[in-house]
């Protein structure tokens, strides 16, 4: 007899940290800094969603069956040679895709497609620290030193970065982060090409070093992981507050509240302006009581004749 399936696997949690989170099988967090560009859905070949600016310099590929789950590129032109590329295996988050894209989106807004002036096609610094500059903030520390390549890894010991310091072609992989053990469903990895520009992987690197948690149903979590992270269960929403009968001091003050709103920003009315002769009438008994001892009172009408009507 089969065991019963667990309810408790869908219940939602919150992950921490969020770089051993996994992937949640979509791309919602990813592809939302773009979500105003022009998406373009492909039924054959591995991409599946292709999301670009609306110039087609810069393409957001999803391939949702493959090892390298995210492909980015920039390019010149729509149909040059990308200058960088960035990969995002299947296991990777997509709130950590979500800083660059994030950064990309403003770049591009920021850019004039006629003078090829975005800074997602900057040069990258001669400064390899540039890049990973929020990993150093976070205290990341450096690895044993190797030629050529500078580690870092994060407190933990489960993520980290590889920086290939020679840049041995404008398209070699210059800057690696990682999480997680090693192993096909374990180990997230994000790979940027020489020519990437610095602050796009630091905005990257910005998401990962993230201490914010996310949301993942529980059996998103790999079992092998369950042990390296902190599963928090989302708790249920407040219940909406209990309801009273209003007081007539409540209905009172909703009515001036109201009546303030309505002088205030309505156009003038038939009633507004009843409000304002009641208002008008109630000031001018107020200054003939006041003036009562003067001897021209006599003359002046009563002030009962001044009530204001009340309206229905």
């Amino acid at each position: 007899m089969s065991a019963l399936p667990d309810p408790s696997r869908h219940e939602e949690v919150l992950v921490s940290p969020m770089y051993l989170a996994g992937s949640n099988g979509t791309g919602d967090a990813g592809f939302a800094p773009v979500a105003h560009w022009p998406h373009h859905y492909l039924d054959d070949g591995p991409c599946q969603l292709l999301v670009t600016s609306p110039d087609q310099r810069i393409r957001v590929g999803w391939f949702g069956d493959d090892f390298e789950l995210w492909r980015i590129t920039a390019a010149e032109e729509a149909v040059a040679t990308p200058r960088w590329t960035a990969t995002f295996n299947h296991v990777t988050p997509a709130e950590i895709v979500a800083g660059l894209t994030t950064a990309l989106a403003r770049d591009y807004a920021e850019s004039d497609p006629y003078e090829n002036n975005g800074r997602f096609l900057a040069d990258p610094s001669s400064y390899w620290a540039n890049a990973v500059q929020p990993l150093l903030d976070a205290g990341w520390r450096r690895g044993a030193a190797k030629y050529g390549t500078v580690d870092f890894t994060a407190p933990d010991g489960l993520a980290g970065v590889e920086i290939d310091t020679l840049r041995g072609g404008r398209d070699a992989e210059t800057v690696t982060l990682w999480a997680g053990p090693r192993g096909w469903s374990t180990r997230a990895e994000a790979v940027f090409t020489a020519r990437t520009p610095s602050h796009l992987i630091a905005a990257t690197a910005a998401a990962m070093a993230s201490s914010a948690p996310v949301v993942r149903e529980r059996q998103m979590i790999h079992r092998e992981m369950e042990p390296l992270v902190t599963l928090t269960p989302v708790g249920p929403a407040a219940d909406p507050p209990v309801s009273r009968s209003p007081t007539p001091l409540d209905v009172r003050r909703t009515a001036v509240t109201e009546a303030v709103r309505r002088a205030a920003h309505a156009p003038r009315t038939a009633a507004d302006l009843r409000v304002m002769a009641a208002q008008s009438r109630t000031t001018s008994s107020a200054q003939q009581r006041s003036s009562a001892l003067a001897p021209a009172a006599s003359a002046r009408p009563p002030a009962a004749s001044s009530a204001p009507r009340h309206s229905r």
